[in-house]
């Protein structure tokens, strides 16, 4: 009769585990799968971000090299008294 009663409370609460796991364990695979869109994401967004920042930095350059065209241009229009 004891034997019983051990063995019941050793395998009631490891039934009530497995049943509290079983619905977390059928979620992994859509959890990991979201966890991958999410670094994919991630990826895309340091991409985009490096894009960026060289579009800035030829748009510094550009922007020097238009003063420096203006500047020239004003020269010219000095030199011809205009």
């Amino acid at each position: 009769m004891l034997k019983w009663i051990v063995l019941a409370l050793v395998l009631v609460p490891l039934v009530v585990l497995a049943l509290a796991v079983r619905p977390l364990l059928a979620r992994l695979p859509r959890l990991r799968r979201a966890a991958l869109a999410l670094q994919r994401r991630a990826d895309e967004a340091a991409s985009l971000r490096e894009a960026a920042e060289s579009l800035q930095q030829r748009a510094e350059g550009l922007q020097g090299r238009l003063e420096t065209t203006q500047q020239q241009l004003d020269l010219i229009r000095s030199r011809r008294g205009g």
